[in-house]
């Protein structure tokens, strides 16, 4: 198995890290990482550092010798998943998964026919937290040197304005005749996955999103539920452009 990241505000420029905090505690407690061990430091923006555990300090710190420094690239085209709000904790799982197959941001959507609500008070800014917790442990879980950004939520105006912006832009429909892996997609820039929520996406919600330049796709011949529609794209995605060669 691949030695395991843990994430740092900034990489340090010696030969040698304490690393301690939540990550530090993570590490000597709950990993049992002990001398001699490797692990990965990483920023989050694609700085990485192999290194080597030297001593543990107590439960809550790891003394490292680093022994490489590495930049990880950007993905191109750059992968934004807009994520319509969906009950429960589904939408957590959506962005887990997302997160895991190399999504590069998310943007909440605030879909017409999204039962989850999240308000500009205290209750949305939990739920936004939350999400936002969630893709950082998967960015760790799945070795990854780069989080992905998770934006405030936003409504369909909004969602038009970025899609207008991007490079390209697809909403995927199973009631579509276009499969996803028949569409024209751009080598770089941001390259935006519309997912909408359990409802579908309204007639005025396509329309408006395929004014602003978006195309309607399906994805397979299966239907898929929100919380996997936008991960299995995302590894389709992985093969048709040159993300994973």
């Amino acid at each position: 198995m691949t030695a395991p990241v843990f994430l740092v505000p900034e990489l340090p420029a010696g030969s040698s890290y304490l690393l301690d905090g939540s990550e530090g505690r993570h590490a000597a407690a709950v990993r049992r990482l002990g001398p001699g061990e490797p692990l990965v430091i990483a920023d989050g923006k694609g700085g990485a550092a192999a290194c080597v555990v030297e001593s543990v300090e107590g439960k809550t710190a790891l003394s490292l010798t680093v022994s490489r420094r590495w930049q990880d690239p950007a993905p191109a085209p750059r992968v934004v998943l807009v994520q319509a709000l969906v009950k429960g904790d589904r939408g957590e799982l959506a962005v887990e998964l997302a997160t895991e197959c190399g999504v590069d941001a998310i943007v909440p959507w605030q879909a017409s026919r999204s039962v989850a609500k999240w308000d500009d008070g205290p209750r949305g800014e939990k739920a936004l937290a939350r999400w936002r917790s969630t893709v950082r442990e998967a960015a760790k879980q799945s070795r990854r040197t780069w989080v992905p950004e998770v934006t405030a939520a936003v409504n369909t105006t909004a969602l038009a304005s970025l899609v207008s912006e991007a490079a390209g832009a697809v909403v995927l429909d199973s009631r579509a005749t276009t499969g996803l892996i028949d569409l024209p997609l751009p080598d770089d820039g941001d390259l935006i996955i519309v997912v909408g929520p359990e409802g579908g996406i309204s007639d005025g919600e396509s329309d408006a999103l395929a004014a602003a330049g978006a195309q309607v796709a399906r994805l397979g011949p299966t239907v898929l539920r929100t919380s996997t529609a936008g991960a299995a794209a995302i590894a389709v995605l992985g093969v048709l452009t040159r993300r994973w060669r």
